[in-house]
């Protein structure tokens, strides 16, 4: 979890279109969201955030391939500490466990 979410930002997620779908609506918890093709809309309070994503090529390291999917985030009207609140959310169920 990082300290500061940005109103814009991109991350390089290691996941594919179908895992990204099905952690989508836990990770959004219960704020009303809308998918339209390779877009999503999170409305949040007031504002709301704008999700878009492409699928990437993977990730070679050594004989291992790692799916990628390069998602931007826009936040509209949405206060910092509540993108902090949402994301410290969004990040718990989104992140891969490894070790």
């Amino acid at each position: 979890m990082q300290s500061f979410y940005p109103e814009t930002f991109e991350r390089d997620m290691a996941c594919t279109e179908a895992e990204w779908l099905a952690w989508l609506p836990r990770a959004v918890g219960t704020h009303p969201y809308q998918v339209t093709g390779l877009q999503a809309q999170v409305s949040l309070g007031a504002g709301r955030l704008e999700l878009a994503w492409r699928v990437e090529p993977p990730r070679v390291i050594a004989l291992m391939r790692l799916p990628r999917l390069a998602v931007r985030f826009v936040f509209i009207g949405v206060p910092e500490a509540e993108r902090h609140a949402f994301m410290k959310r969004f990040d718990l169920y989104t992140q891969r466990g490894g070790g």
